[in-house]
């Protein structure tokens, strides 16, 4: 089973587009390739845990504490891509 990812509204397309170069055969949505535009935080992280999805964001508050203990239709699988030196 490949892993497949959902990107936030915050991600940059750029960031997508750019994976899915360096690997042709990778599952990855932009929020607005899914129908997400413009929807909130709670609601992309409930999509992408349905669909088996691992949330990829840039921004630490899309995902609070409050959000991993809230009931979910999956548990969710997180990515946050800032980078440490």
């Amino acid at each position: 089973m490949s892993i497949r990812f959902q990107a936030d509204n915050d991600l940059k397309f750029g960031i997508v587009k750019g994976a899915r170069r360096r690997e042709p055969s990778m599952d990855f949505v932009s929020a607005q390739e899914a129908g997400l535009d413009g929807v909130g935080d709670p609601e992309l992280l409930d999509r992408a845990a349905l669909e088996g999805r691992v949330l990829v964001s840039h921004d630490r508050r899309t995902i609070s504490r409050r959000s991993l203990n809230r009931d979910s239709p999956a548990s969710p699988r997180l990515s946050n891509t800032t980078a440490t030196a």
